[in-house]
């Protein structure tokens, strides 16, 4: 194999890491929203590779479920709150 030349084994499965643009599509968003979430801390920062900005498939998940857990904590039932009752 020569240097230039990119490995392709033919099997099926899914990246480690992702440059901006394929990691904003893995959550389907927008590139420019993601690198806001980024901005923000919401989703992770990326490590640098040879120049090259990478995001870790796993801390992507990891954050995600941060979020989907951080909206059942915030969501509002409006019957809950006119009854003064919490659903926990």
């Amino acid at each position: 194999m020569m240097a230039h030349e990119k490995l392709q084994d033919h099997l099926a499965y899914p990246p480690r890491t992702f440059r901006a643009d394929r990691a904003a599509a893995y959550l389907s968003m927008a590139t420019s929203t993601f690198l806001k979430l980024v901005e923000e801390g919401i989703m992770p920062k990326g490590i640098k590779v040879h120049g090259m900005t990478m995001w870790d498939r796993l801390e992507l998940d990891a954050a995600l479920e941060n979020l989907k857990e951080r909206e059942r904590d915030h969501r509002h039932n409006p019957i809950e709150a006119h009854y003064g009752v919490n659903g926990d």
